[in-house]
């Protein structure tokens, strides 16, 4: 028997209405937040705009309300809008929402080792120790503030370089943000010239970067079947494995001439451990876990607070009268004749607001990084079953109009008082809340702090081109918001 074009019209027809009814029922039956009805196969991919996650789902939040669901193919994803239902989540039921989730374009490559996409015992034990060992090596206190300072010094020689002239200053912020790092990892920095150096910081940039684009969107969505399909998306894992042999020569250097009684840095105390742990089987202290705690570090600590140091140069130059009022800000309290510290700006609230503001309005992870419930669970009425995926949008929180007067507009005074005092504003989550906060949140801090005071201390910026609100507004694309290519000039004070 043929079937006519129209008997397979219709058959096609009956076909998509039974799936639809059949996903309906489920979708109903479980008791999942409300959210954009799934099609068989692909989930809710036709409500994600091509290279705009981010977009799409303050989208969504603006017709599905706080808590939606969504489903990355047959998964079904609860998604976390707005400062209250975040805080909620993350803070007030923080246990609960406390596991990490899959970012399968990072996650394929560590596979739950390290810290930050590990869960359970691991996580708790490399996040213990790999915090306590960053501060003893510094982070947080005035040794490391000394070798920020330090390193501000050669990047503002870097600049003074080209005598005005306009240049890009990406790479020697990466540069000099990542020496901060390698000095507490490694117990060294490198010259900005450095052929290795350089080449370990194209890596990062280009992790970070097939992370956020198109590719590495559909990767996170639809995991599994985009193993099978060629493209850019696949060559995370390549690249990542040469930032892990740079971490892993390092390591085996260290292992050649360790003194378990003098620790030189961060990788002596993990292999130290690593010996005290040999006997003991269900050890979290290996190799593997100690590799892909380094990879994380320098993947995240390296991009995140170069990216908030890049827009900040941009938003500054747009904005003359901003940088202005810090130019006086910084000539009143530290002046001319000595090095900016982080206790500065316990005087300096308007730098204070400028930074905090810059943090909020250039959302540099916009999405988060995806969190899973420990166990059944209840949130806001819905049944939300243990073991799925969580995603809490930070970006949501820093644009919810019922804490910010102008959410889309750079405006320091969301963070000022009436009497010009800085004003601390818990909307403000540029580094997450709750048990999974970056761990890293005090060095990034400190370094914002003590970069951009230490160059704008020494420099005007200026700029040939004119940059409008439009340049200087996050693209809210995906992983990571980095700004638009610029080039600025760094005018030396006179």
């Amino acid at each position: 028997m043929v079937l006519t074009w129209v008997e397979i019209l219709l058959l096609g027809l009956a076909c998509c209405l039974f799936i639809r009814s059949t996903w309906n029922s489920m979708y109903k039956d479980r008791n999942l937040p409300p959210g954009p009805t799934p099609l068989p196969f692909i989930g809710n991919l036709l409500q994600i705009e091509r290279g705009q996650m981010a977009k799409s789902l303050m989208k969504l939040w603006k017709k599905y309300g706080d808590v939606y669901t969504l489903y990355f193919g047959s998964s079904p994803v609860i998604v976390i809008c707005g400062y209250q239902a975040v805080k909620e989540a993350l803070v007030d039921q923080g246990e609960e929402f406390g596991a990490r989730g899959n970012l399968a374009t990072i996650n394929k490559f560590t596979q739950g080792y390290g810290i930050v996409f590990s869960n359970g015992e691991r996580w708790r034990t490399m996040r213990n120790f790999t915090l306590r060992n960053l501060r003893s090596f510094g982070m947080g206190k005035k040794s490391i503030e000394g070798k920020i300072q330090e390193e501000a010094q050669y990047l503002v020689e870097e600049f003074k370089n080209p005598k005005g002239m306009p240049l890009n200053p990406s790479k020697n912020i990466i540069s000099a943000v990542s020496n901060v790092l390698c000095s507490i990892i490694f117990g060294n920095r490198f010259e900005y010239t450095d052929e290795r150096f350089f080449k370990l910081l194209k890596i990062v940039e280009e992790i970070c970067s097939l992370t956020s684009s198109s590719w590495g969107q559909l990767q996170n969505i639809f995991p599994t079947l985009m193993d099978y399909v060629p493209g850019p998306h696949q060559k995370i894992c390549s690249i990542s494995e040469e930032l892990n042999q740079f971490i892993y020569e390092r390591v085996q250097k260290n292992q050649e001439t360790l003194d378990p009684e003098s620790p030189r840095d961060f990788i002596d105390n993990f292999l130290i451990k690593l010996q005290e742990e040999q006997q003991n089987p269900a050890s979290q202290f290996n190799m593997r876990n100690i590799m892909m705690t380094f990879y994380t570090l320098f993947l995240a600590g390296a991009e995140t607070s170069t990216t908030v140091l890049k827009h900040s140069l941009l938003i500054l130059v747009t904005y003359p009268e901003i940088q202005a009022n810090v130019h006086k800000e910084i000539d009143q309290v530290i002046g001319r004749g000595r090095a900016p510290n982080y206790n500065d700006r316990a005087k300096m609230p308007y730098t204070e607001a400028v930074i905090h503001e810059i943090l909020r309005f250039a959302d540099i992870v916009p999405l988060n990084v995806p969190h899973m419930v420990t166990k059944d669970t209840t949130f806001r009425g819905f049944s939300i079953p243990k073991g799925i995926e969580v995603h809490p949008i930070l970006c949501s929180v820093h644009r919810d109009p019922t804490q910010f007067a102008n959410p889309y507009k750079f405006d320091p005074n969301h963070f000022l008082d009436e009497n010009g005092s800085f004003k601390r504003h818990e909307a403000m989550m540029a580094f997450s809340a709750g048990k999974r906060i970056c761990l890293g949140e005090s060095l990034a801090r400190m370094e914002i702090f003590v970069f951009l005071t230490t160059i704008l201390q020494n420099f005007t910026l200026t700029s040939q081109k004119k940059f409008s609100e439009a340049d200087i507004t996050p693209r809210m694309g995906g992983f990571v918001n980095a700004p638009i290519p610029y080039e600025i000039s760094f005018i030396c004070r006179q």
